[in-house]
């Protein structure tokens, strides 16, 4: 008998493996009711005042797991699903983000996201036939980055730790650690390094 009924293991398994997601599939449908939740969730977050511990309570049943009492976010927030999102300590994420995070987004200790960033991990197939079917990438911002406003980060990116990305850049690959980069595509400007020696 054909299995058509997705779980939550199942589907961040196979987000995890980078395999299509086929249209008319079941993953595909699951994806789907996965998209309800969140705008029902995001829609209570971002519609009236919450205390930064309700917050913290509201992101951590958006993403289905317990979210560090240090994050900090100024709604309104903005995602497709939200069960593939995991944070690290001390991240701050400023109003108007806008995450699809099924391909996984990674975000780790003492980040910050300026006003309207967008974090992208799903592409479509380029032949016209297959359009609909998804590809997931993850996107990973290691420790300490600072994203700046209206940045926008493409499904399969890394950006290293301590790094700087400067506001309206298109991020298309990996940005190394220790640098600011800037631009569309964004490029490394200089390390953090000669930043520093000029304090």
């Amino acid at each position: 008998m054909h299995k058509n009924k997705i779980d939550i293991h199942e589907f961040l398994k196979h987000m995890e493996s980078g395999e299509a997601i086929e249209n008319d599939s079941a993953m595909l449908n699951y994806f789907h009711e996965m998209s309800q939740e969140a705008l029902k969730i995001t829609m209570e977050l971002n519609n009236k005042y919450h205390t930064p511990e309700e917050i913290v309570e509201i992101f951590s049943k958006l993403t289905g797991k317990e979210v560090d009492k240090s994050f900090r976010l100024f709604p309104p927030f903005y995602t497709d699903c939200g069960k593939n999102i995991t944070l690290g300590k001390n991240v701050f994420i400023n109003c108007g983000c806008k995450f699809q995070d099924q391909g996984g987004i990674y975000i780790g200790d003492g980040c910050l996201l300026g006003h309207n960033v967008i974090i992208t991990t799903l592409n479509h197939k380029i032949e016209p036939s297959k359009r609909q079917s998804l590809i997931p990438k993850p996107v990973k911002i290691e420790k300490n980055v600072w994203v700046g406003s209206g940045v926008t980060i493409l499904p399969g990116v890394t950006i290293g730790d301590n790094s700087v990305i400067g506001a309206g850049s298109v991020v298309v690959k990996d940005i190394p650690a220790n640098t600011i980069a800037v631009g569309n595509p964004c490029k490394v400007l200089r390390s953090i390094e000669s930043e520093v020696g000029n304090v």
